[in-house]
């Protein structure tokens, strides 16, 4: 009876043993884990290369990438070359001009010499990274099992514990934190209205496989030529660009954005200016026809007929299925001229009317709605280079079957209504989607999404669309992203749904 007894209360013990030392395993653990990152998160480091001195940092939490900013210009590309969740950071602290001007003069040999310089400045600070993370997890490892005193585990056991966390922070930072594989569709960034800068100031190089090489150092060819002159804006080889944005929905904060991304150029606004088209909302917004030479618009769901009139009637070129509306209320012709461009324009079969109240009249696009934009659209094939369209379903049987019919020319469709960047380029047919300008706009602000908006280089005569730099930009930090598309190096298409996010 006694023997019973003594096991009924040894077995409590024996479970609050086994209680006891898993945590006190989980504490050490979670100990040494947080001694890593505090390590992580406070070292950094300088290296003096032959054209400046750079700062390497890592900052975790972040979607793995390797950075190269340079706080002179304001300027930044992103890899997405890392696998743990932490950026990578490559800062330019101070330039040698004299040197940075000799890059230039020299070219790519110079330029690989730069690259590799930066590759064993990179090996080194990952190295010491490494060796404080691992000091890091066993000393506050081995403090928190001093500070334990437990019975159980034994302190040595708690210790081994460390080691291991130790030792996974060497593998994590070796293995996934050092840049590794691709290095191929980086994202160009910058802070204010001025985002594309670092899309206009350098040269791309093939982006063909195997020609890795050849791209980074282009761009650090690139990013010499705007160190040495910072004030200089290269536009793609030359040539002229036009600016796409859609979706502005009243916001009219990210008006400025749009002037600025536009550079005096010509703009196209695909629809959504307002967000029930009465005469307040489009008097307030009256100011977004300055922000292009010229300011070109068609209808969206979310206008009407009444905000057209009054666009035209402030010098907009407004595009609609019957001619270019003129200041009167009439018609003009169909096609238009723009920057050299031949533009056509199909307003929103669901844009609002006044004298129906401007009643919402939904959004959804019907088979006959379809047929009749592309009973529209094909007399036009080879008429002109740009056509506006407000909704990508109201023109998607027709961009089918031109894709599997090729037009003999180029032409390039520009849309809006999905708030969502968006490129698809084959078949002879270019489709472009800014995004939402207005950030979804000043009643849709539970969207988060970033201002929003396209830039497409082309060559005018013939014409062709040749390369399509998507613009990011987060309200009220003005924080922002950009990437560059080819058009002219094959198909392209972002239809996975992939947004450029603001850093």
């Amino acid at each position: 009876m006694v023997g019973a007894e003594s096991e009924a209360e040894e077995r409590p013990r024996r479970a609050g043993g086994v209680v006891g030392a898993t945590a006190a395993l989980l504490a050490v653990v979670v100990a040494a884990a947080v001694g890593g990152l505090l390590a992580v998160w406070s070292y950094s480091a300088e290296r003096t290369l032959s054209v400046g001195t750079i700062s390497l940092s890592v900052s975790p939490f972040h979607p793995g990438a390797l950075d190269a900013y340079v706080p002179l210009v304001d300027w930044g590309v992103r890899f997405p070359g890392v696998r743990l969740p932490a950026r990578l950071m490559i800062e330019l602290r101070t330039v040698d001009r004299g040197a940075a001007a000799g890059v230039v003069r020299s070219g790519l040999g110079a330029a690989r010499h730069v690259r590799s310089e930066v590759r064993g400045a990179v090996v080194s600070y990952l190295t010491a990274l490494a060796l404080l993370a691992a000091a890091g997890a066993l000393s506050l490892g081995a403090l928190t099992s001093a500070a334990l005193r437990p019975r159980r585990p034994r302190v040595r056991w708690l210790l081994a514990t460390s080691a291991g966390v130790a030792v996974a922070w060497l593998v994590a930072i070796a293995v996934f934190l050092a840049p590794r594989g691709s290095l191929a569709a980086p994202v160009y960034y910058a802070h204010g209205s001025d985002i594309p800068v670092a899309l206009r100031a350098v040269e791309s190089a093939s982006r063909a496989p195997g020609k890795l090489s050849e791209e980074v150092d282009a761009q650090l060819l690139g990013l010499a030529r705007l160190v040495t002159d910072p004030g200089r804006r290269l536009p793609l080889t030359g040539l002229p660009r036009l600016t796409v944005a859609s979706d502005l929905h009243n916001n009219v904060v990210a008006v400025p954005v749009l002037r600025g991304a536009a550079g005096g150029g010509p703009v196209f606004l695909v629809g959504d200016l307002t967000d029930r088209g009465t005469p307040l909302e489009t008097r307030a917004l009256g100011s977004v026809v300055s922000a292009g030479r010229p300011f070109v618009f068609v209808a969206g769901n979310h206008d009407s007929d009444t905000s057209s009139l009054t666009l035209a009637r402030a010098g907009a070129i407004v595009l609609t299925q019957q001619g270019r509306l003129l200041p009167g209320g009439g018609r003009g012709s169909v096609i238009v001229d723009v920057a050299g461009l031949r533009v056509a324009g199909y307003e929103s079969p669901n844009e609002r009317r006044a004298g129906d109240g401007y009643r919402d009249r939904e959004a959804d696009i019907t088979p006959a709605e379809q047929a009749d934009f592309q009973a529209w659209l094909t007399p036009l094939v080879g008429l002109v280079d740009v056509v506006l369209v407000h909704e990508p379903a109201l023109a998607a049987p027709a961009i089918a079957d031109l894709r599997a019919h090729p037009p003999a020319a180029p032409l390039l469709v520009l849309d809006g209504h999905t708030h969502m960047q968006a490129v698809d380029s084959a078949g002879g047919v270019s489709q472009v989607n800014g995004g939402t300008l207005g950030a979804g706009g000043t009643g849709n602000l539970v969207e988060h999404q970033p201002i929003g908006l396209a830039i497409v280089t082309f060559r005018p005569r013939p014409f062709a669309p040749l390369a399509v730099d998507l613009v990011a930009v987060a309200p009220g930090t003005g924080t922002g992203s950009a990437r560059r598309l080819r058009l002219d190096e094959g198909p392209v298409s972002t239809a996975s749904g992939a947004v450029v996010p603001a850093p």
